[in-house]
């Protein structure tokens, strides 16, 4: 049947392929700035890419070669530790949401802190920690610039458990409980085992999330020109390195920091990538 092409209808019609367009163009801008930077940040990075780079520490200034081993080694070092931090902390807290969220004033209040802290600036969170452990020990450390970090991770991985333990059929709880199962049974080994893959991906979004972070670690781990396994001082990391080098003189440190940005841009990609595929899960039936 042959649709009445009447004024409301076709105002409607006009209106609905205006919005398309204005969707579709605004996602092509947002597309092409992304391939843009991602295209510019391969071209220059690629040719800082060489076996220097992951051997040899950063270069004094005005020298030639070096790498960023050490920068390497303390990000790698600083974000395995504060994801060891946040990851049972943030787990045990989104529990503690999913299971009482409903029933008292705390939990509500904890899920009102969590979003807060999910919007607040890392610089903020830099200059807390600064104020609290770098003022007090009078040091900077590779714990200070970790227990930034964990600040960041730990609302990702809380508001990400809560969402998916809310998506696990009060059926499945039902039956969990008609057997005889306490309650902090039934969470941890029916409700959280039937998303645990969820629950991997807010950790392994969380670890991309902070893996890039500068600010905070300028209050807190600052830097260390030399290769050092001492958490409790200052400690090389790459979002520091990448900042300083970018902004230096020397051709050699730019080239350097290109090729960390591309090495922490790809990691992040990876470990989104490796958060949607391998670790992906629907709804549970």
């Amino acid at each position: 049947m042959k649709q009445v092409m009447n004024p409301v209808y076709r105002k409607r019609l006009r209106m609905h392929r205006i919005g398309i367009a204005l969707s579709v163009g605004a996602m092509s801008i947002g597309l092409l700035v992304l391939a843009w930077i991602l295209i510019t940040l391969a071209v220059k990075g690629f040719g800082a890419l060489s076996l220097n780079m992951f051997t040899q520490t950063t270069p004094a200034p005005g020298s030639e070669g070096g790498g960023l081993m050490n920068a390497i080694f303390g990000t790698v070092m600083i974000v395995s530790l504060s994801t060891l931090i946040s990851t049972p902390i943030g787990i045990l807290a989104g529990i503690y949401l999913a299971e009482y969220g409903e029933e008292n004033k705390v939990a509500n209040l904890t899920r009102f802190v969590t979003d807060i802290m999910l919007s607040a600036p890392s610089i903020v969170i830099g200059m807390f920690v600064w104020a609290m452990y770098v003022a007090t020990a009078k040091h900077y450390s590779g714990y200070a610039g970790s227990i930034a970090l964990a600040l960041i991770a730990v609302p990702v991985v809380v508001r990400t458990t809560d969402n998916m333990l809310r998506l696990v059929p009060n059926s499945l709880l039902e039956a969990a409980f008609a057997l005889g199962a306490p309650r902090w049974k039934v969470a941890l080994m029916v409700r959280l085992r039937a998303v645990k893959a969820g629950v991997i991906t807010g950790v392994l979004l969380a670890v991309a999330r902070i893996s890039g972070e500068t600010a905070p670690l300028l209050f807190t781990a600052l830097n260390n020109q030399f290769f050092s396994a001492d958490m409790n001082g200052p400690m090389a990391n790459l979002p520091v390195v990448i900042y300083g080098f970018a902004m230096s003189p020397y051709d050699n440190w730019r080239e350097l920091a290109w090729g960390g940005a591309l090495l922490v841009t790809f990691s992040v990609l990876a470990l989104n990538i490796l958060s949607r595929t391998v670790f992906s899960q629907k709804q549970p039936n």
